[in-house]
């Protein structure tokens, strides 16, 4: 059985989506157990030498000033979950929901959250045995943590709420019945350590970010192909172009580019054609670079979340420190960016499916058929291209830049964080099918033009998508085509043969 060993500083990318799409069991490596043990003894000792302190001995929010005897300790847990699942909207899918778990988990295991180590086991075993927790999507402020998702999180780990077992959902204490796992009786600091974290925008936008990598790809081989569809002029790509104006993304958009069009016969250089494309052929690594340099930014502040302590109190060696490191802004305007960034692969793409569909443009039939007015081919995935890249502009609105003061005023400052990272995996999704309707266009126009040699990572593209999709030829429902496109981007099965050395 393949595990992944958490010790709460060297989570990645890919031991989340082997977690939560994988299968990959969790286990705790030694050092965290010590860790969660230390930690766990401070707050108890806390509690005996009657320090006040921040949600051990006290309410929570606007009632932090109410001291909270030690037999009320586990009423008050009790209660803390059970007022704050007020969540709304569909449940998270599972993989959202593993991931939210996991880094829970992560965050736990770095011993400043003061819970007992059978309660993070508990936990882990719900990821392990497959109790996945119903969490519904909306509801968290993202600040003072995800709060509401969070608690739903933690009703079946208590015997509440809903979880789904085997595909099936019913009530929580059933769930975990039948995976053999048995409820915690949450003790003190116990509710504040489960709940107050960021792990739910967290668990969406790193989801999201690790295929948005994957698209990335994707991006330039639906340019590459497009490219050769339109007979684009490669030296728009020279390596002194890029170098002169030396953003990284831009460089390796460039370089790729050059690479997947390697012994191209179809297409042409400056001055043999013409003298210049347009923008949406000639600026691809300005445009999908700085989504490229984008996304490497976000996955800096990602990497550091995912291995963070985002509790309140944090438990230092003398005492429990009150602080906001459960406020979710450094995240809020990552998954804003990272929204912002990937609309523009689609805007792009959009632009470039215009360009093959246009007879004025691309000096192919017109919709990309023969037998125009009697057939009408690819008109309409434009014009669906175009509905998704509008509602990507809606969409990209940052949500940072709201807030609405919430508990009395107390928390007068929140991040809509997971408000964020809801929109870009929508974003997300409408990128990955205008992409789809792209690599269908350009390999239909490829057809029309004569194809030729192509390149060394286009020829692979191209007989990769006519394997599950052929030309057209006449009309027929092309909705069933776009999702073989699309499952296509989703399994991987086009990059990994195109790059199958690369991460």
């Amino acid at each position: 059985m393949k595990k992944v060993c958490i010790d709460g500083n060297h989570l990645t990318l890919q031991n989340l989506v082997d977690v939560c799409r994988k299968g990959y069991q969790v286990e705790l490596c030694p050092d965290a157990q010590n860790d969660i043990k230390k930690s766990r003894e401070k707050v108890d000792q806390f509690i005996e030498s009657g320090k006040t302190i921040y949600g051990i001995t006290t309410g929570f929010g606007k009632f932090s000033d109410v001291n909270i005897s030690k037999e009320d300790s586990f009423i008050l847990q009790k209660n803390l979950i059970i007022t704050h699942a007020v969540g709304s909207g569909n449940a998270l899918p599972n993989d959202i929901v593993r991931g939210i778990m996991l880094l829970r988990v992560n965050a736990l295991a770095k011993g400043y959250s003061g819970i007992r180590l059978s309660t993070v086991q508990a936990l882990i075993d719900m990821i392990n045995k497959g109790v996945h927790p119903v969490i519904p999507e909306k509801g968290s402020l993202g600040a003072s943590g995800d709060l509401a998702p969070l608690s739903h999180m933690v009703l079946p780990l208590i015997g509440l709420g809903k979880a789904e077992y085997e595909g099936v959902i019913m009530n929580g204490e059933e769930a975990m019945k039948r995976a053999g796992i048995q409820p915690v009786k949450l003790v003190a600091k116990e509710g504040l350590a489960l709940i107050n974290g960021t792990q739910v925008m967290t668990a969406i936008g790193a989801l999201t970010l690790y295929d948005t990598l994957q698209i990335s790809k994707i991006a330039d081989i639906a340019a590459a192909l497009t490219f050769e569809a339109v007979n684009g002029i490669t030296t728009a790509l020279d390596h002194r172009v890029h170098e002169v104006r030396p953003h990284m993304g831009q460089i390796v958009t460039a370089k790729n580019m050059l690479e997947l069009l390697k012994g191209s016969q179809m297409t042409t250089v400056q001055g043999e054609l013409r003298v210049q494309d347009a923008y949406s052929i000639r600026c691809t690594p300005q445009v999908h670079g700085a989504s490229k340099d984008a996304f490497s930014y976000i996955e800096e502040k990602v990497l550091i979340e995912m291995n963070s302590v985002t509790d309140n109190p944090i438990i230092f060696e003398e005492t429990g420190i009150s602080g906001g490191n459960f406020h979710g802004q450094p995240m809020a305007l990552a998954f804003d960016f990272l929204g912002i960034a990937l609309a523009e692969l689609a805007d792009i793409s959009e632009r470039r499916i215009e360009r093959l569909v246009n007879p004025s443009l691309s000096g192919l039939p017109a919709f990309l058929v023969e037998k125009g007015g009697l057939n009408s081919g690819f008109m309409i995935v434009q014009y669906s291209a175009a509905a998704l890249v509008s509602e990507n502009k809606i969409l990209a609105h940052p949500a940072s830049v709201d807030s609405i003061p919430s508990s009395a005023n107390q928390e007068d400052h929140v991040s809509m964080g997971t408000i964020g990272a809801r929109k870009a995996l929508e974003i997300y999704k409408n990128v990955r099918r205008v992409l789809a309707m792209e690599l269908m266009c350009a390999c239909q126009a490829i057809d029309l033009r004569g194809k030729r040699k192509l390149g060394e990572g286009t020829e692979i593209a191209y007989q990769t998508l006519r394997n599950i999709v052929k030309k057209l030829d006449d009309d027929r429902e092309l909705y069933e085509d776009i999702n073989q496109c699309e499952q296509l981007i989703i399994s991987e099965v086009l990059t990994s043969q195109i790059y199958p050395n690369k991460a």
